[in-house]
């Protein structure tokens, strides 16, 4: 990411919004919180965030009737809109997604999943805030031309095996399980088997390395895999 991007986290559990906050600043973003919707809402208007995690139920205001209020305005209409809550009946699902919600979760929900949605979802609502260009080692991804190079010389990727490279490439060291791969690169609508991602892990290494080249993507056993940080610093 090119600067760090804002989250506010509107939930009045002090627990969960603590796991949330651990969680959001540790992926790099900026994370404010509050615990009341009406008191959201003036912040709102202050200093609208890059996206909103947002509870149903809230003191003060709902978080129903703030989101209806967020897309009633012109500079918040567009604002990526996450909703969390314990209502997991299909009715109250239409209900939030028809007020505006771009997405909403369960709880209790999967941290990675949801880190997972909340990185798909800045990516269509903001991609003027992810860098063009992602360079580590000798290898460079050029997101606007979708051109890969690796000291020098075009790579040639499939789409998929492209948007794998760029996912792991934007977090170098950290370690994804096969499940955040999958939810990341392929989506969370589209079932495919686990093994899929070590099928093109694979295709993903055969176009990146030459004989004595080093191998930057990392297997981590009974984990996943990870973009090697040695490898990025060299």
């Amino acid at each position: 990411m090119a600067a760090a991007m804002r989250i506010m986290v509107v939930e009045d559990e002090e627990a969960l919004t603590l796991l949330l906050r651990y969680n959001l600043e540790a992926e790099g973003y900026e994370v404010e919180s509050v615990a009341r919707g009406d008191e959201a809402e003036i912040r709102l208007r202050e200093a609208p965030p890059d996206l909103v995690l947002l509870d149903w139920m809230l003191p003060g205001l709902s978080g129903i009737e703030l989101c209806r209020r967020l897309r009633a305005r012109e500079d918040t209409k567009r604002l990526p809109v996450i909703m969390l809550t314990a209502r997991g009946e299909e009715a109250e699902r239409v209900r939030g997604l028809a007020t505006g919600a771009d997405d909403y979760v369960v709880k209790p929900f999967s941290v990675p999943e949801l880190l997972a949605r909340v990185r798909s979802l800045l990516r269509r609502a903001k991609p003027e805030h992810l860098a063009a260009r992602l360079a580590a080692g000798d290898i460079e991804l050029d997101r606007d031309s979708h051109r890969v190079r690796r000291a020098g010389h075009d790579l040639h990727l499939g789409p998929t095996e492209f948007r794998l490279l760029e996912f792991l490439m934007q977090s170098p060291g950290r370690v994804f399980t096969r499940e955040q791969m999958l939810d990341s690169v392929w989506g969370r609508d589209v079932y495919i088997d686990e093994r899929t991602v070590d099928v093109h892990v694979g295709r993903l290494r055969k176009a990146l390395n030459q004989p004595r080249q080093p191998d930057p993507i990392r297997t981590v056993r009974g984990a996943g895999y990870a973009f090697d940080e040695t490898f990025a610093k060299s």
